[in-house]
């Protein structure tokens, strides 16, 4: 979807997303204290790092990351409220509406030269591969899908996707 089309959406419904964003962040901050946003370094387009945001939810220190999901965050996590923050990354230009989910650092060296290419745009809130399967998926079978992405990439492909995700938001 062209940039501008992007930004006049989100700008469009930030007084919906931004109350959202508003209530979120105060129910993280009653329930579990600060910091409110997680932030962790991912690649962008090009492979370029830049800072994810979402809601914080889990507890900071040792065990593994199902024992550390707190209550509140696995409803955030079901209803994909902890991606909200994603927004301002969007707004900065570091992620569209739709594009590849932006995996971990540690995975660039791992890419053949063809699965690279999942970086030739910009990483996305949802994507093709998070209405195939979300985490149900292998990373594998998301990066297959994010080819195909790419290969189809048009406003309408885009829009067909942000319909999807909704769909299955609402079914969650």
């Amino acid at each position: 979807m062209p940039r501008a089309l992007e930004l006049a959406l989100v700008l469009a419904t930030a007084p919906l997303w931004g109350a959202a964003l508003g209530v979120v962040a105060l129910a993280v901050a009653l329930a579990e204290g600060r910091p409110v946003l997680f932030r962790q370094t991912r690649p962008g387009l090009h492979g370029v790092p830049f800072t994810i945001l979402k809601f914080r939810t889990m507890r900071p220190g040792p065990g593994s990351d199902a024992a550390r999901v707190t209550r509140l965050g696995r409803l955030l996590r079901a209803t994909s409220l902890d991606e909200l923050p994603e927004l301002v990354n969007v707004l900065r230009g570091e992620m569209a509406l739709v594009g590849p989910r932006p995996l971990l650092m540690a995975y660039l060296a791992e890419y053949t030269p063809e699965e690279a290419h999942r970086h030739d745009v910009r990483p996305g809130i949802t994507g093709w591969a998070q209405v195939h399967g979300r985490n149900a998926i292998t990373r594998a079978e998301k990066v297959r899908y994010d080819l195909e992405y790419i290969a189809r990439r048009s406003a309408a492909f885009d829009f067909h996707i942000l319909f999807l995700t909704l769909f299955h938001l609402k079914g969650n």
